[in-house]
C-alpha cells in the first residue's frame, strides 16, 4: 500500500529530475512590476440609459411648436439653469451635423448616428443644423419639429434648445448629451 508521504517522495524525484537541467536567470538591476496594470472591469448599464437606436425613435409628434418659436427641452429633473447655461454657450460645441437636404428617414438615421458616436466620445455639448424651411413648400422648417421629438425620446439627450444666432438661430439646435460615468 502506498502513502502519502511515498507519493510525495515520488513526486520531488520526478520533479528534480524534470529541472535538473534548469539554470536560474541571471540577476538584474530591474524590478518588474506585474501590477501596473488595472484589469478592466465591468460597467453597470441599466437598459433605459442605453442610446435608441433610429429604427426605434417615432416620428408622433410630442412636442408641439409654432413656426418661428424658438423652443427648448430639458428633460425630467434637469434644472432650468442647466438650460439657460445651453443657451448662453457654457458649453463649446464639440461637434455639427448638418441635415440640410435630407428626407426624414435619413435625418433620423444620420442624427441617431451622430449621437451615439458623441456619446462615444464623452462629447456634451452638440449642435445639429436643421434648416429653416426656406426651400421647402410652405417655407416651413420640415425637420425641426421630427428633430426635437426625436431628440425627447433619447435618453442620452439631458436638454436642446435652439441655438444663438451667431450659431445657427432658428434653423440649428444645440444639444446637452448625458456625461459618461
Amino acid at each position: 500500500m502506498c502513502t502519502d508521504s511515498d507519493q510525495n517522495d515520488d513526486d520531488m524525484a520526478l520533479f528534480r529530475t524534470a529541472m535538473r537541467d534548469v539554470a536560474p536567470l541571471p540577476a538584474s538591476d530591474r524590478v518588474t512590476d506585474h501590477y501596473t496594470e488595472i484589469p478592466p472591469f465591468p460597467l453597470k448599464v441599466r437598459v433605459s440609459d442605453t442610446a435608441k437606436t433610429e429604427d426605434s425613435l417615432s416620428d408622433h409628434i410630442a412636442l408641439i411648436m409654432e413656426p418661428g418659436d424658438a423652443w427648448s427641452y430639458a428633460y425630467p429633473g434637469i434644472s432650468q439653469q442647466t438650460l439657460r447655461r445651453l443657451r448662453r454657450g457654457y458649453w463649446n460645441i464639440q461637434a455639427n451635423l448638418d441635415l440640410h437636404g435630407d428626407t426624414r428617414d435619413e435625418a433620423r438615421r444620420r442624427l441617431s448616428a451622430f449621437l451615439d458616436a458623441c456619446t462615444g466620445k464623452n462629447m456634451r455639448c452638440v449642435r445639429v443644423i436643421h434648416g429653416k424651411g426656406l426651400s421647402s413648400k410652405n417655407q416651413e422648417p420640415v425637420l425641426k419639429t421630427r428633430i426635437g421629438n426625436w431628440l425627447i425620446q433619447r435618453a442620452d439627450v439631458l436638454a436642446f434648445c435652439q441655438a444663438k444666432q451667431e450659431h445657427g438661430g432658428g434653423g440649428a439646435v444645440l444639444i446637452l448629451l448625458k456625461a459618461s460615468a
